[in-house]
């Protein structure tokens, strides 16, 4: 735990079971933009802002949004700002806040609307991720200066151009989606949020400071 922040206890656990040496080479390459991104952005001290982007907001741009500011408060990145947004917007899917509960994550939902807002946190003393869905481009998103990261094929197809956006780094997810309304929906969407949690943390581990 030497120079790293302290998560909750479940997190944490979570955490010491990952297995960079599962990732292979090729998705290694895809995630090196990312790397080489986050690296420019310490070495020159400048604020680094990621935008994961995915069609509606609602799963996979959530899960890499949240597994991704974990990552960089663990690895003690500063000056790490993530958001997550959509070509539309709908709704953080419910089975998301869930399956982040079950890892050990603590979520208040703010509102009750439709498109619900939630409090999410991963620390005892690091402040909430606030999640919600919104298009990429929502105010409450950067205008500028930030990485455009696509995590799935439909938003990256649609999406050649993020204005904005100084870097866009297609890393897809494949969609928990499909498992809706099956037996094995909580065992998939637990399975994608890993994948997820394990690459970011990937990730921000290579970063030298």
């Amino acid at each position: 735990m030497l120079n790293k922040e302290i998560l909750f206890p479940e997190i944490e656990q979570t955490v010491l079971s990952f297995d960079f040496d599962g990732i292979d080479f090729e998705r290694k390459n895809i995630l090196q933009p990312l790397i080489d991104f986050i690296q420019f952005k310490v070495h020159n001290k400048e604020d680094i802002r990621l935008n994961l982007i995915c069609t509606h907001n609602s799963r996979r741009s959530h899960l890499s949004q949240i597994w991704a500011q974990t990552a960089a408060h663990y690895y003690r990145i500063k000056n790490v700002f993530c958001y997550s947004g959509g070509t539309e917007a709908t709704a953080m899917f419910p089975k998301v806040a869930e399956v982040l509960e079950n890892t050990g994550f603590k979520i208040q939902k703010l509102s009750q609307e439709n498109n619900p807002v939630y409090a999410i946190k991963f620390a005892e003393n690091a402040s909430p991720i606030i999640g919600f869905s919104k298009t990429y481009d929502d105010v409450f998103n950067p205008e500028n200066g930030f990485a455009a990261i696509m995590t799935c094929s439909q938003a990256d197809g649609g999406c050649p151009f993020i204005a904005g956006a100084e870097n866009r780094i297609p890393i897809m997810f494949e969609d928990p989606k499909a498992f809706d309304n099956t037996p094995q929906q909580t065992e998939k969407y637990q399975e994608r949020s890993l994948q997820i949690a394990t690459e970011m943390f990937y990730v921000f581990s290579q970063i030298k400071k």
